[in-house]
């Protein structure tokens, strides 16, 4: 669906079903020079199965418009203006999903309004998300390098031997093709955004809700021993880590992040319903 914030057109996949404010909402949000498709089969299926999902697309990503913000701090910021922009009421309790830069995103978020959020998904998130200067620079050159780069070291060993679970389709060849449609800069500013946050210890320590993490055990871009200041400053913290995956968690595994966090959501949502 599309909307409107801070006067830009905003679009937010919705999983095939009307998105109602009033339900058991779920926000899930990408990485940097991505979109809402990394989420995809996610999407659908908790859209079909008692959620409001709201996918959204970043500001300067995918079909939103809008220039990206400069800090993760502002994302975080924008997350909100988003959720409220969708209908959904201010006391409502919310789910976050994040992924790498989105991640940071949802953890910044919910330290800042840590009464709004219900439950809290981290998936190849880092306590220090750092990137080599080189690779940013490539990013903000828009060198084709960068996108090489992170698909690369992005997905795991089995991914680049096919690993894909449909048959045919090459997981590889589609990050590339993601990145390389996002638009010019877009990349290279999420890269610095990451980089420069140094907040997530400190958003950890002001979380609430009940938080799981999702680790690829093959992970190189966010090790799984990265996440552990977070996990040490996170309360009610449960940590899963897949075998064989590296850092594209959701279309490396979708079938298994679907049960995870299935399995997380319920009882918890539940709860907060």
């Amino acid at each position: 669906m599309d909307f409107s914030v801070d006067g830009h057109r905003v679009f937010g996949h919705t999983g095939g079903r009307p998105f109602d404010p009033s339900g058991r909402v779920l926000v899930l949000v990408h990485g940097a020079g991505c979109d809402h498709t990394m989420w995809g089969l996610q999407t659908r299926y908790f859209a079909h199965h008692g959620f409001a999902v709201l996918a959204l697309d970043l500001p300067g990503h995918g079909r939103s418009e809008g220039a990206p913000p400069a800090t993760i701090e502002e994302y975080a910021a924008w997350l909100w203006r988003a959720v409220d922009a969708a209908g959904v009421a201010a006391d409502a309790s919310i789910a976050i999903a994040g992924h790498s830069m989105g991640s940071l995103i949802a953890l910044a978020a919910t330290g800042a309004a840590p009464q709004r959020t219900g439950a809290l998904v981290l998936a190849g998130t880092s306590a220090h998300m750092q990137v080599h200067p080189d690779l940013i620079a490539a990013a903000q050159a828009n060198d084709p390098s960068a996108i090489a780069a992170i698909t690369d070291w992005g997905f795991g060993r089995a991914a680049h031997l096919g690993g894909h679970q449909a048959p045919g389709l090459w997981l590889g060849g589609g990050g590339r093709a993601l990145l390389a449609a996002s638009r010019p800069g877009v990349l290279g500013a999420g890269l610095v955004a990451c980089n420069a946050y140094v907040g997530g210890p400190d958003a950890a320590a002001r979380v609430v809700c009940p938080t799981l993490l999702i680790v690829g055990a093959g992970d190189r871009m966010t090790p799984p021993r990265s996440a552990q200041p977070l996990v040490a400053a996170l309360g009610d913290v449960r940590v899963e880590t897949l075998a064989d995956t590296g850092h594209m968690i959701m279309v490396e595994r979708p079938n298994e992040t679907i049960d995870l966090i299935d399995d997380f959501l319920k009882p918890v949502m539940t709860a907060v319903a």
